[in-house]
């Protein structure tokens, strides 16, 4: 490891302790990741974003340490320093081995960060979903929730950004008119809310660590729609081990393309019109 001055130095700022020596971390398209090894021995990441918009490392904090707070609940890294533009939290080592063992208690770890709760449908303060704005205001119900504040607000971004025709626009629209018939009643659950494969670390503690949360009161079924859209090693095992801690609702597997249409429409803001036109193939399905 070497030393880059200007990030040490501002680690050692917020940390109240001498940085030794720092690497470059590959991997984020959004901030920038610093490796830090501290004088105490620790190991740390640094993520930075100069001019990173208002409330934007705010909003990630905020969510680790919800997350953090549940009693046996999904592991988060530790929130050691945090500012405007940059956070830094401990460090998880990654390992090699993906063992069932750390899946099913990955599985029984998500069961019980969802029984935990929320006060009710979205938070108190809005956060992101990878660069967009993640509007959180509250509402009477899950679907009113979910139609309002998660799908219609990226299909219109989607539409103004030419990624996704208007065919396929029609179609999400017409899945949007039915959420009440299509999604059953259930009580907030505490989400992690942006659960695909590239937030679960695989530690050498041979255990699963989830980072960078969207974090929110929503319905459980959208953590479970975004990990089987995007995959994850061992994923039936990890469901089981759910389902037997906090059974789901018959029928979640049919409903799994509802609450995808939302991952599938940021993707289609940020990447491009591809997840545009996956959408509206998935919206087709509920016509």
């Amino acid at each position: 490891m070497a030393r880059q001055p200007l990030v040490a130095r501002r680690a050692e700022e917020l940390l109240g302790t001498a940085v030794v020596a720092t690497s470059p971390v590959a991997g984020g398209d959004i901030a920038t990741a610093t490796r830090l090894r501290l004088s105490s021995g620790q190991t740390a990441l640094m993520k930075t974003l100069p001019h990173a918009p208002e409330g934007f490392f705010e909003a990630e904090v905020a969510g680790l340490r919800w997350l953090a707070e549940v009693d046996g609940g999904v592991l988060v890294p530790e929130v050691l320093a945090a500012a405007p533009d940059c956070v830094v939290l401990a460090w998880v080592e990654q390992g090699q081995k993906t063992p069932v063992e750390a899946a099913v208690a990955f599985g029984q770890q998500l069961a019980t960060t969802h029984r935990a709760g929320a006060d009710g449908w979205g938070l108190d303060h809005d956060g992101f979903i990878g660069r967009l704005p993640l509007p959180n205001k509250g509402a009477d119900s899950w679907p009113e929730f979910y139609a309002v504040r998660r799908v219609l607000p990226y299909l219109k971004l989607a539409r103004d950004r030419g990624a996704i025709s208007d065919t396929d626009a029609a179609a999400v629209e017409a899945v949007v008119g039915r959420l009440t018939e299509l999604l059953p009643e259930d009580t907030p659950a505490r989400l992690h809310g942006d659960l695909w494969n590239g937030n679960c670390l695989w530690g050498q503690d041979l255990a699963i660590h989830v980072i960078d949360p969207a974090a929110h009161g929503g319905h459980r079924e959208v953590d479970l729609a975004m990990l089987h859209l995007f995959g994850l090693t061992h994923l039936p095992r990890v469901v089981a081990a759910y389902d037997e801690a906090y059974p789901l609702a018959e029928g979640w597997e049919d409903r799994l393309g509802v609450h995808q249409l939302f991952p599938l429409l940021v993707h289609a803001c940020m990447f491009g019109g591809g997840y545009g036109a996956r959408a509206g193939a998935v919206a087709a399905r509920f016509a």
